[in-house]
């Protein structure tokens, strides 16, 4: 068996497919297809599935890599390993309540693995579940917190800050805050995320494109108003919420770039809020924190890191890992897995 396999990694998402050729975490190559404008990422699955498809295939020229890693979808609970994509895998996400792109990453990966005679596989997927059970409860038995957040660029930064320390990930407490288009807070203590926000909608900090936390009274009399149908409540929190909202635009970069009054106090909100966050999970810690992490594509701002410092850094020092780094945390995966350092759970 070769010592460092070649690993084609499938990343889609909302507006973009991404895919990259590595050898073993070593990036080679790397393409990304920007879908903003077309109608058909609107479409059925199928439709999806086989236009993406195309493109990957495209990108291969003929070329066959020795194992598949795709981004995971939004499945059942699950704890965090690398799993094989398996049938039951694709009928769960055809199931599933979420539509979300993440859902077409293991059809993709699962119909090119059979065609190549390869194994493909998902790792951390966002509905990586390690919360302790006191953290479930959110204040009424008809409700339960549930974990979904950015699980795999969460344990890649992790992992990554403790080997550069040279200690090990499952020794060391840290809050990790991912930073994109929806922003998720997680108290890693010992290897294990304890406690998160749910990130995917509606639950902790403002984010550009997601209301966070709403005053949960006025919500629902808003739903009850008659003046908003079920999507326009849903698009409200998730999608068109935060920075959107508020500015007209998720666009991070051009809102820093010269803010007046109400565009600098939305921002400052953001950050502020993000900031209680890695407050509660501190205390989640109980005040053990060995570092805080800032990562995603809002770490590359100046202005979101200079305003997030001063509130973190009386916790434990602060360490900046720009960019969301799935493409390189799937690869990593995978080749932990060819050389049998990583086993594989079974997807039941």
């Amino acid at each position: 068996m070769k010592k460092t396999p070649s690993i084609l990694v499938i990343n889609p998402g909302s507006t973009s497919t991404k895919v990259a050729w590595f050898e073993g975490d070593k990036l080679l190559e790397k393409k990304i297809w920007d879908h903003s404008g077309q109608t058909w990422t609107d479409a059925g699955d199928e439709e999806q599935i086989r236009k993406r498809s195309a493109l990957i295939r495209e990108f291969l020229d003929g070329r066959i890599p020795d194992m598949i890693m795709a981004r995971g979808g939004l499945l059942k609970p699950l704890p965090s390993g690398v799993y094989e994509i398996n049938e039951k895998m694709l009928d769960d996400l055809r199931k599933s309540p979420y539509r979300h792109a993440s859902n077409l990453a293991a059809p993709i990966a699962y119909d090119l693995a059979r065609q190549f005679g390869l194994k493909a596989y998902i790792a951390d997927p966002v509905t990586t579940d390690e919360m302790q059970d006191i953290a479930r409860l959110a204040g009424h038995p008809a409700f339960e917190r549930r974990s979904i957040f950015h699980a795999l660029n969460h344990k890649a930064t992790a992992r990554r800050f403790a080997a550069s320390q040279g200690k090990r990930y499952e020794d060391l407490n840290l809050i990790v805050i991912h930073m994109g288009g929806g922003i998720s807070v997680g108290a890693h203590r010992l290897g294990r995320v304890v406690d998160v926000n749910q990130a995917l909608d509606g639950e902790g900090p403002m984010s550009p494109q997601r209301s966070g936390t709403l005053p949960a009274g006025d919500l629902v009399r808003a739903a009850f108003s008659g003046a908003y149908t079920r999507d326009q409540l849903l698009k409200m929190i998730t999608g068109q919420g935060g920075l959107k909202a508020y500015t007209g635009t998720e666009d991070v970069r051009r809102l820093t770039e010269n803010p007046g009054p109400k565009t600098r106090l939305a921002l400052d909100a953001m950050i502020y809020q993000t900031a209680k966050a890695a407050g509660e999970m501190h205390t989640v810690l109980k005040g053990r924190t060995d570092a805080v992490l800032l990562t995603g594509g809002l770490a590359h701002s100046a202005y979101i890191i200079q305003g997030l410092k001063p509130y973190l850094e009386h916790m434990a020092p602060v360490h900046i890992f720009p960019g969301e780094n799935e493409m390189e945390a799937l690869a990593y995966n995978g080749h932990l897995v060819w050389k049998g350092e990583i086993i594989p759970k079974p997807y039941e």
